[in-house]
């Protein structure tokens, strides 16, 4: 059976907050360093003129504002997006985070949604 694109504000569980943060992720043969758009508790948004192929699983590694420390972090490619749909790029789900992951990305998220 094909697998149908969800709209994402219908699949996203908490709204995205606007985020410009470097992140790196390799696919099988090359290593990218691309920008985020946004960023949620439960994934985040890479504006790409090369996006990973949907259902690609992808390991990121980044740095949050304000952390000395970087997050690595697993998940897969669930929306691929056109220059003709807006910003090129692919939205990537978070797979399970670590407990230090998950405080760390929720900390971010709630400080940018209150404008800090």
């Amino acid at each position: 059976m094909a697998r149908q694109a969800v709209p994402d504000a219908d699949r996203r569980r908490t709204r995205r907050a606007r985020a410009e943060i470097q992140v790196c992720y390799e696919s099988v043969d090359e290593l990218f360093t691309e920008f985020t758009r946004d960023i949620n508790e439960g994934g985040v948004f890479i504006a790409s003129e090369r996006p990973l192929e949907l259902d690609e699983p992808v390991e990121l590694a980044f740095e949050l504002p304000g952390s000395g420390d970087s997050i690595r972090v697993t998940g897969r490619v669930v929306r691929v997006q056109t220059k003709e749909e807006g910003t090129p790029g692919m939205a990537v789900e978070f797979d399970a985070l670590s407990a230090r992951a998950r405080a760390a990305i929720d900390q971010l998220v709630r400080s940018l949604r209150r404008g800090g």
